[in-house]
Parts: structure tokens; sequence; C-alpha cells
């Protein structure tokens, strides 16, 4: 029997043949959608096993219709995007890569931390339009970050606040003990976090729980200048309160790697110069996008030779 694999994710394989080249020395046929709009994976699902998915949903409708599905291995961490209840009824496996991409998203966290206090995109903008103008920033030696969310990822942007002597405040209320290689991390409540930090990075799912979660009353409390880093999902922050706080001079700036194309407020955090937006890029390190996709190339191959995947979500 000879296995398909549909892959939808744009990065899957991008940095090497690795990837692929394993699912095909396996005997699995392995097909590309460049542009995975539902209505084009509903005229092809039907005839995959597998399906490698990057940020595209995977909705009811879709599993309704894949008959011959029984694996979806997500590119990456969050799997906000595919339906799991549906998966779940419909008995399709979905796996995830955890811990994988942890240090290109903490690389990418620590960056827009520094980049934001010592304003060096925005200086970079003046210069490149012909105005040599150093534009003034603070320093990040020695102030306060304040994590939200202490998996993989926040352990290892605190790890990284060390070699700037920050004092690290976090909130994470899955944790009750640290381990050793944090132990100089204080846990505290968001309360606490949200009054004392500097620079506040967030490292949490998207959830039921921690949607909405830092809103407009959670910034008001926030110090005056501080900053706010999201690499984690949209839809943690509200964006038109974060934008009032950014307008007012209230937050010194913020640096956003997920942002809803769709929010009302999306075109003027685009037009301040103290905000920083990225196209969800935390793990487009080449190492990572290998890595990542070598795993789940693993799991289908697993799942096609009879064995149970590695992460198994539902």
């Amino acid at each position: 029997m000879t296995w398909r694999v549909l892959v939808t994710s744009r990065s899957f394989g991008k940095i090497s043949d690795e990837p692929v080249n394993l699912l095909r020395e396996n005997g699995i046929e392995v097909d590309f959608l460049t542009e995975p709009r539902e209505e084009d994976v509903l005229k092809v699902i039907e005839k995959y096993d597998a399906m490698v998915v990057g940020n595209d949903k995977i909705t009811r409708g879709i599993l309704e219709k894949a008959k011959n599905l029984k694996i979806i291995c997500k590119h990456g961490v969050g799997v906000d995007n595919i339906d799991l209840e549906s998966a779940k009824e419909f008995r399709v496996t979905v796996t995830n890569v955890p811990s994988t991409n942890s240090d290109a998203v903490a690389d990418l966290a620590f960056g827009l931390i520094i980049d934001l206090a010592r304003r060096i995109t925005a200086t970079s903008y003046k210069v490149k339009n012909g105005k040599w103008e150093p534009l003034v920033g603070v320093d990040v030696h020695r102030k306060i970050l304040g994590i939200i969310g202490l998996g993989a990822i926040g352990k290892k942007v605190a790890k990284r606040a060390i070699g700037f002597d920050m004092t690290v405040l976090a909130y994470d209320p899955y944790i009750d003990n640290l381990p050793d290689e944090i132990s100089f991390v204080r846990l505290v409540s968001l309360e606490d976090v949200l009054k004392n930090a500097d620079f506040l990075t967030i490292h949490t799912p998207l959830t039921d729980k921690t949607k909405g979660l830092i809103g407009e009353k959670e910034i008001s409390i926030m110090k005056k200048g501080s900053f706010i880093i999201n690499t984690a999902r949209e839809g943690i922050v509200d964006e038109s309160a974060l934008y009032k706080y950014l307008q007012d001079g209230h937050l010194g700036g913020a640096g956003l790697d997920v942002v809803d194309k769709n929010s009302p407020v999306k075109d003027l955090l685009l037009s301040l110069d103290n905000v920083i937006i990225l196209p969800h890029m935390g793990m487009y390190s080449k190492e990572t996008i290998n890595s990542v996709s070598m795993v789940c190339a693993q799991n289908i191959v697993k799942m096609f030779l009879g064995k149970p995947p590695d992460n198994i979500v539902v």
C-alpha cells in the first residue's frame, strides 16, 4: 500500500531535502499545496493519508471529507489552528513538535527586547531615509524582565537574561517549583509581573484561559515606559488596548511576532515607530526549520510502519 502526504506548511523541507527524502525512501508519496485555502484543500484531501500543516486552518469540514487521513503533523508547536475535537471524533492522530523551536523563538524574543530598548529598527529606518539622527533608547542591563509562561521557551528567555544581569519575574499558574537551571527566577502573581516588569514577554499557548489575558486593565497597571513582547499567539494581547497605551505614551514600545491581520487597529499599530511587527517568524532559523521538518517526517514514517508517533496531542 502506498501512502500519500499532503504538505501545506510553507517551510517543510525548504532547508534541505532530508525530510522529503526520508518519506520517499519509505515508499510515501509527497505532494505540496502552496496556497492552502480551505476550498483548495477540500478538493484534494480525500486522496491523502497524512498531512504536514503550518498555520492554515484544519476545520471540521476538511476532517469530515478526509476519509483516508490518519495523521496530521503540525510543523511547529501551537495546534490552535486544528479542530482537535473533530480530529478526535474522526480518529485522526494529531502531533506537534514542542521544544525543538524553543531556542529560535527565545533568540527572537530577546532580540526584540534589545531592538526596542535601543530603537535599532526605528533608527535604521531613519538612516535609510537620509536622516542620520540617533534615537535615544534605554538600557536592558539590570532591568526587570517579566515572563508569562515558563515552558521551554520561557525558560530559555530567562537564561538569556542572565548575561544582562536582569531580575527575572515570572507568572505560570502550572508551575509550583522551579528547576535548578532557573532557580534565579522569582515566581510571582500576574499582577506583580505586570506592575514591576520593564520588559514583559509572553510565552503561553492560546487557550480559553489565555485569550485576552493582557487587556486594558492589565496594561494600565504596567510601568510607564515599559515594553510588551509577544512571540506566542495573537489573541493573548488585546491589540486595541495595546494601541491605546502605545499612542498615549504609557508603553515604551511593543514587539509583535503575532498580529491579528483582521484587527481594526492593525494599520494603526503598523504606523507607530515604537512598534516592531513581524510575520510570525519565531521558528524561522535554518537549524530549527530542518529539525522540525525531520520530526514531522519521522512521525509519518512511524505511523506508516504501525508504530506510535512522538508528541501526540490527540
